[in-house]
């Protein structure tokens, strides 16, 4: 029943973040995305091949809806998989894998999750707005971007994580 819960979750944020790139331009400076949260708020459990697989899935099926270069979310979304379980390492140690537990906003606490997600939102970003610039924009304006994007996507990121990890949340009380 969880996991059927969660992939309905997943599949209405690909929604909305299609949408969001489609729809909700706020500036050239500020890209939203909130597609690294959904990889590393993946269950623990899951090894980092599969984790491969559904990055790339995820990042195909943005593009290919939205108004972007095919491959380009997976290109910098296969990173954030890849380095899933070294950065939930670097954040909450080895407790979680021994015991089993996923990343949570409720349980870890809002700034472990919020370090998380600025470590796996930087990587997607920095990988990202360095192939869509593809050497035609300008430093200042990519550091611009990044800066920008990555405050806000953050913040975004932060209440996606809580909304897919809600149940988990509520089971372990």
């Amino acid at each position: 029943m969880r996991s059927g819960r969660r992939l309905i979750v997943y599949l209405l944020l690909l929604v909305v973040q299609v949408l969001l790139w489609n729809y909700l331009n706020l500036s050239q400076y500020v890209l939203l995305c909130f597609l690294p949260a959904m990889i590393l708020c993946l269950p623990v459990r899951l090894g980092t091949v599969p984790s491969l697989c559904i990055a790339f899935a995820i990042g195909l099926v943005v593009d290919f809806f939205a108004q972007g270069v095919l491959g380009l979310s997976s290109f910098a979304l296969v990173p954030v998989a890849l380095a899933r379980r070294p950065i939930i390492s670097l954040i909450y140690g080895s407790e979680l894998f021994s015991r089993g537990e996923d990343p949570s906003v409720r349980r870890q606490g809002v700034f472990k999750m919020s370090l998380l997600l600025l470590l796996g939102t930087a990587l997607f970003l920095l990988l990202y707005i360095w192939m869509d610039g593809a050497g035609t924009r300008p430093l200042w304006f990519n550091l611009l971007r990044f800066a920008c994007s990555l405050l806000l996507s953050t913040a975004l990121s932060v209440f996606v994580a809580d909304q897919i990890t809600r149940e988990e949340d509520e089971r372990w009380r």
